[in-house]
């Protein structure tokens, strides 16, 4: 049993010896490396990719999606540059082969997709978020590094998070589409800062709360902490005003990682009798916490209420009318899906709807993945966040054990994959621009932290 989780999360896997036996990386691998002593650009690559990327986050939120797509080609071309002039190892790590296979998938379902052309749209875009993600993961190894990436896309978060509490305060213009009218909530002022749509400012603010509450244990000085746990309420402010149910689910779920992992990592200086029950007893008191909200919280206790009622409500009852017609896509092509990216759902989708009931997406992060890849792009998503889980706790455990404040950034990046992931089980906004690039940002993030199995024995 141990051996096949092994081979599963490959655990065991080496990726030096691999870049050793492989043809095409000693053809390339550092083939610029001469270019590269005499570079002054290339002298400081690692900050030089870290503000590439810290600048896609920055910008994300407030500029259209074709000037996001142009910072994600200069991260492509600058990782591309890295590698070809590269001299060190251990640059690829077992979530690097997780999401090379479910591109790899994914782009043989653009080869057999009905709708190639803008099955290849898609794809295209789908390329440049995974540069983002290797460029990230390769500049942000160094502690300092990361933390000053974190730390920009805190401050961008706390901007949205200011200017969506002051929507709240004047007043801002709702669209009916984002409540149903005859709910009790109907009347409530959802903010939705410069995302213009309160669902997808939701789960936006998801990874920056888990985020801010890590700062405020890993940034040591005084300001710096004052301004984490500014930032911890803001955020966790606006989240809450945006009455996204999906993002209150999110924080929910990644709330509950989040602890967990935090009491796991300050158990070991608990009293001996005490440590058994750290983590059942916080499970006791976040149950309890999340049941009274829901019971003696009346806006809360309202929007959970939405969830049960079926097609009483007129969310819900849209989103199990497209469900519907998605199961009925990947019941006709279940292999291979219809092909990456929405341009290739809007093309398919409009031929199995229900009447009244068009739709830019799946509404479901599993269902859109099952839909544009098949059973066999769903397999590799799935495999791909179990070994990110697993990587995770490997690497937490190892930080655990150097007694690191490093830790809690590895913590807040494993609570934002749970909470982004049960956002997206309910919600289409997983796969718009804000949110696609911290979600592939927080994956390079846990990627970071990578060990080989050989070095940490070796150093052990």
């Amino acid at each position: 049993m141990n051996a096949l989780l092994q081979s599963l999360t490959l655990s065991g896997w080496s990726p030096d010896r691999w870049q050793r036996s492989s043809l095409l990386l000693r053809l390339t691998f550092g083939s610029l490396s001469n270019w590269r002593r005499g570079s002054v650009l290339m002298s400081a690559s690692e900050p030089v990719g870290m503000a590439i990327v810290a600048i896609v986050l920055a910008v994300a939120p407030f500029v259209p999606t074709a000037l996001v797509g142009v910072l994600l080609m200069c991260c492509i071309a600058f990782f591309g540059l890295l590698t070809l002039s590269d001299t060190t190892r251990f640059f690829l790590t077992p979530i690097h082969c997780l999401v090379l296979l479910y591109w790899a998938v994914s782009s043989v379902a653009m080869g057999f997709s009905p709708v190639r052309e803008a099955a290849f749209s898609g794809w295209v875009k789908l390329t440049l978020y995974l540069g983002l993600f290797f460029l990230a993961a390769r500049a942000l190894r160094k502690s300092r590094l990361r933390a000053w990436a974190i730390g920009v896309a805190l401050l961008v978060a706390l901007v949205t998070s200011v200017y969506g509490i002051q929507q709240s305060i004047v007043g801002v213009e709702q669209l009916a589409t984002w409540t149903d009218p005859n709910s009790s909530s109907a009347d409530a002022t959802r903010i939705y800062s410069y995302l213009g749509n309160p669902n997808l400012f939701g789960g936006y603010l998801i990874a920056a709360t888990f985020f801010s509450a890590s700062a405020c244990l890993a940034w040591r000085r005084i300001m710096p902490k004052l301004l984490a746990i500014v930032m911890l309420l803001v955020n966790t402010a606006a989240l809450a005003m945006t009455y996204s149910r999906g993002a209150w689910l999110g924080l929910v779920a990644g709330g509950f990682v989040f602890t967990l992992l935090l009491v796991w990592w300050w158990s070991d200086r608990l009293p001996p009798k005490l440590r058994p029950w750290a983590v059942p007893g916080m499970l006791a008191v976040s149950a309890a916490a999340v049941l009274f909200a829901a019971v003696a919280v009346p806006p809360i206790r309202n929007r959970i209420g939405s969830i049960f009622v079926g097609r009483g409500d007129s969310s819900n009852n849209f989103r199990i009318n497209v469900w519907a017609a998605v199961l009925d896509m990947i019941r006709d092509r279940p292999i291979l899906g219809i092909g990456p990216g929405n341009d290739a759902f809007n093309k398919v989708y409009p031929l199995y709807m229900r009447p009244k009931y068009s739709a830019l997406s799946a509404y479901s992060v599993l269902l859109e993945v099952t839909v544009e890849a098949g059973v066999l792009g769903l397999f590799s998503f799935l495999w791909l966040l179990g070994v990110v889980a697993y990587q995770g706790d490997a690497q937490l455990r190892r930080l655990r054990s150097l007694a690191t404040s490093d830790g809690y950034w590895l913590i807040a990046a494993l609570a934002s994959v749970a909470g982004i992931m049960a956002h997206g089980t309910f919600d289409t906004v997983f796969y718009r621009p804000p949110i696609q690039t911290l979600w592939w940002f927080v994956l390079a993030v846990v990627a970071s932290f990578y060990v080989p199995v050989q070095v940490r024995e070796a150093n052990s």
